[in-house]
């Protein structure tokens, strides 16, 4: 008997899936290219600088390894490696503390797993990275948010412990944050670390831009509060201080023996991580300096190019972010989603246009974003300048203007 094609729909699952604020304006951005439009995208954050040589050495010479299945937790090499970056940065793990996985995605997908039970809630300070929305809600979990303090600094201990429920399983962080900048110092870190002990929670600490730190050394990890090994989960990946995103190579580090256990289980049913992209890293993770120090430098130098430049546009507040490489700009327009859209379908000056993100995805809370973008400093000071010179004129000419 042949299936009724009604009854054939994707799972609900699926269907809930929110859509990527990062990439749902793509296809504008497509249209704008086949119109001859040059597009700077400062929507992703992709970075344009190169990795170290040592990644590309190392995968010419990998030509001649046999490219067999890895171990499900990484490459001993690649877990040797990760074990000299964290005790280089003064963090005692060992090779069975970390499993290596696909980009902090699955790793943070993996914590989420390995922590929670469908229907347990996870609290997240807000705004966040949009794509927690998706991995959460796959995971079956619920969101719940804490909002950050005034000029996006850290939630107060009072306000965490307000926002726990008897279902709260975990608390997740990300330190320096996407998309905010804001950084966690180790006194927010101890007050956290109190706060999870107590309620008998996870913490989940996304340390992905940990180096990328503009006054000051890098942000602490999560890993060396005391008194933390059975709370902290951390997650960190290459993507952004060696400049790979497009290796997918990722960590999940945790000194609760159980918590990696399950970790290893699960990451067996993808069988294993690739192997070149595990051998590509390794010498830069053993040897991470001068590189790092150069990077975040460049990042420092872009932010304040671009949020100097934003300052200077009537009615366009924003605010220097203490690390990462991203800016919000809050803008003086009816709807940041419409004038991203508008931006790429309807406007440019010489034939050049910006691609921005809009931050209403970045919320839970109905209402909050709607007036924000997030620009990711991945261009050179000169280019980000233009791009904020491209904004100025693309707000004084957008029918949705909204002047105070």
């Amino acid at each position: 008997m042949a299936a009724r094609q009604s009854e054939l729909a994707v799972s609900r699952r699926c269907r809930a899936l929110p859509v990527s604020p990062i990439r749902r304006l793509a296809p504008l951005a497509d249209e704008a290219k086949r119109r001859g439009h040059r597009v700077i995208h400062l929507n992703i954050g992709q970075p344009d600088l190169l990795a170290p040589p040592s990644v590309a050495e190392a995968i010419a010479s990998a030509a001649d390894r046999h490219l067999a299945y890895a171990p499900s937790r990484g490459l001993p090499e690649a877990l040797d490696a990760w074990v000299a970056y964290y005790r280089h940065h003064g963090i005692e793990v060992e090779p069975g503390d970390i499993v290596i996985t696909s980009g902090a995605s699955e790793a943070l997908s993996l914590a989420m797993l390995a922590t929670c039970d469908p229907g347990d809630e996870i609290l997240i300070p807000e705004p966040f990275y949009a794509p927690y929305q998706g991995t959460t809600a796959v995971a079956g979990l619920r969101l719940r948010t804490v909002p950050l303090g005034p000029g996006f600094t850290p939630p107060s201990p009072e306000a965490i412990r307000a926002a726990i429920t008897p279902e709260t399983r975990a608390l997740l962080i990300c330190s320096p944050n996407n998309p905010t900048g804001t950084v966690y110092s180790r006194e927010a870190l101890l007050a956290l670390g109190e706060i999870v002990r107590e309620a008998g929670i996870f913490l989940l600490s996304d340390e992905t831009y940990r180096e990328i730190v503009f006054d000051g050394p890098p942000a602490p990890s999560a890993l060396s509060i005391p008194g933390l090994d059975d709370h902290v989960v951390v997650i960190d990946s290459i993507s952004k201080r060696f400049n790979a995103c497009g290796m997918r190579i990722g960590t999940i580090v945790s000194r609760n023996a159980a918590v990696m256990t399950a970790v290893a289980d699960l990451a067996e049913l993808r069988l294993a991580v690739p192997v070149v992209e595990q051998v590509a890293i390794t010498q830069a993770l053993r040897a991470p300096e001068p590189y790092i120090s150069t990077v975040v430098e460049t990042y420092r130098q872009r932010v304040d190019a671009l949020v100097a430049a934003l300052s200077r546009i009537e009615g366009v507040t924003c605010h220097r972010p203490g690390g990462g490489f991203y800016v919000i700009a809050q803008l003086p327009v009816d709807d940041s989603e419409r004038f991203a859209a508008w931006l790429l379908r309807d406007f440019h000056v010489d034939g050049e246009t910006v691609m921005v993100t809009p931050m209403s995805d970045f919320y839970v809370t109905p209402g909050r974003g709607q007036d924000e973008i997030r620009l990711a400093c991945v261009y050179d000071p000169e280019t980000l300048t233009r791009a904020a010179s491209i904004l100025e004129a693309g707000l004084a000419a957008y029918p949705g203007r909204r002047d105070a």
